[in-house]
């Protein structure tokens, strides 16, 4: 039996690590790569790029390759999981079910919601009490913690968080207050959380002062203002 040593790769240049592993992917056909593949089809081993680039993840971004999904979902936050089921919430107008997920309705499927909180159920019950928090807002609560700058004539940022947002339109039935259409009968109809006195008017960015208003509602009320 002949014994060989493996070829020493200490000194192989970054580019040539790079450009092998977006040859493997290629010969995959396709753009992400993972460490299983790319030690069945790379001519050097994943722990050679894991250490010189400090990481898979990074390894794979310089190389100009995408994540897989199951490393796009790993690094989900929960702020990302709570605003993408506000907005699946929004447009379905109820409480999201756990296949709602799974049909591009929703940016995320169920699974990275069930790694992070535990279950599906536990994830709704982290995300309302989470919007829950905001739920007794006062006025001058919400004053209070959306103060800008001294200079400005407005107690409160002009921008409306999601958070916020998804309170008024849960409080609104998710139905515009003008015309009384939901995206949960019509799909094409667009909601949005508008000022009832406008921010330019003095208007404050507080639960009493916003209301749900479709798009074609919302633009109708901005030529007469």
């Amino acid at each position: 039996m002949k014994f060989e040593l493996e070829e020493f790769h200490r000194n192989i240049p970054d580019e040539e690590i790079l450009a092998d592993m977006k040859r493997a992917a290629a010969e995959l056909k396709q753009n992400f790569l993972t460490t299983r593949q790319y030690n069945e089809h790379g001519k050097f081993r994943s722990n050679l790029a894991i250490k010189r680039f400090g990481g898979w993840i990074k390894a794979i971004e310089k190389a100009g390759l995408g994540r897989s999904k199951t490393q796009t979902d790993k690094w989900i936050s929960e702020e990302e999981l709570f605003e993408n089921l506000e907005e699946v919430w929004t447009k379905l107008g109820r409480q999201p079910k756990h296949r709602d997920m799974q049909f591009g309705v929703s940016k995320f499927g169920p699974n990275p919601y069930a790694r992070t909180f535990g279950s599906w159920r536990k994830a709704l019950e982290s995300f309302v009490a989470f919007v829950n928090r905001e739920e007794g807002i006062s006025s001058e609560q919400g004053i209070k913690d959306l103060q800008v700058e001294p200079v400005s004539k407005h107690k409160t940022q002009r921008n409306i968080n999601w958070r916020l947002r998804f309170i008024v339109m849960r409080r609104d039935s998710f139905k515009c207050k003008n015309c009384g259409r939901s995206p949960a009968t019509d799909p094409s109809i667009i909601l949005h959380v508008d000022h009832i006195k406008a921010w330019a008017n003095g208007g404050e960015t507080v639960l009493e002062n916003l209301q749900t208003l479709c798009s074609k509602c919302n633009i109708g009320k901005s030529d007469l203002e």
